[in-house]
């Protein structure tokens, strides 16, 4: 079976929506996320729940760009948990972004939100 499945992952997008909604969300990386942040030009304080809602509202199966299967993650925290990385089109910030989240007794744990960075092609 090739892993996750349509269904798997749109089951993933609702439980990360739904714990968007109750404000249950936490950082892997916050120095990370932070850079990233201004970069992408919004507050982590301020604008992160409108930032994951219109992202993850954006976001379909189709999007997936995560391994298959999904990788686990190695961080001491989250340890074997599997991570699931979507990449879409932001109206927001007009242009690709790549989100990478673990979601984990109905909370959202963001592991990366970057502007979408393409892999380099060999020459």
């Amino acid at each position: 079976m090739n892993r996750p499945s349509h269904k798997e992952l749109f089951g993933k997008l609702r439980a990360a929506r739904k714990a968007v909604d109750q404000k249950c969300i936490f950082l892997l990386n916050q120095a990370a996320i932070a850079a990233d942040a201004i970069e992408l030009d919004y507050s982590l304080k301020l604008d992160l729940i409108d930032v994951l809602t219109e992202i993850l509202n954006a976001c379909s199966p189709a999007d997936y760009t995560g391994a298959r299967p999904p990788q686990r993650s190695y961080e001491q925290e989250l340890k074997g948990l599997e991570l699931f990385a979507f990449t879409v089109e932001s109206q927001r910030f007009k242009c690709r972004v790549y989100l990478k989240f673990i979601v984990m007794e109905d909370a959202l744990w963001i592991v990366s939100l970057h502007q979408h960075r393409p892999e380099k092609e060999e020459p």
